[in-house]
């Protein structure tokens, strides 16, 4: 019986194989939209995650300005920061952080999904959100995904 056939196979950032993924949010929820979007980021939809290494994909998020929220969260949810002096916390709604830039709540929502850590800065670097359906991102032949198909 050969033993080495039953080693674990574990990827890291050089064995990954790494593809760029365009995902249209077009009329998509904002959590929906960012849960799925984390995944494809992190790698869990590849047999090959590894919880410790950047295996996942590029991903480019296109009609940022289009998501939805649903209920009274335009108006209601709030996003809190600090600037680090006393009395220094800021809130925003969703609906002031959207008329500052619409690929912020996106952004947001997504850098929340993923891990707190180095491994979780480093994906968030592979995400790229843009306003409108037009991309800088063309020369990478993106593969569309259809988060309606993706679990």
């Amino acid at each position: 019986m050969d033993t080495l056939s039953y080693k674990t196979v574990s990827a890291n950032k050089e064995t990954a194989n790494k593809e760029w993924l365009l995902v249209d949010a077009e009329g998509q929820t904002l959590g929906r939209l960012s849960s799925k979007v984390a995944k494809l980021l992190r790698g869990k939809h590849k047999p090959c995650f590894t919880p410790h290494a950047d295996c996942g994909d590029n991903v480019v998020v296109i009609n940022a300005e289009k998501i939805k929220l649903s209920g009274k969260k335009w108006s209601e949810k709030t996003y809190i920061r600090h600037t680090g002096y006393p009395g220094g916390q800021r809130s925003l709604t969703a609906q002031e952080m959207f008329d500052k830039g619409s690929e912020r709540l996106v952004e947001r929502a997504v850098k929340g999904m993923l891990p707190k850590n180095k491994l979780g800065a480093e994906l968030f670097r592979n995400l790229k959100v843009v306003i409108g359906a037009a991309h800088k991102y063309d020369s990478q032949k993106p593969r569309i995904i259809n988060l309606q198909e993706f679990k």
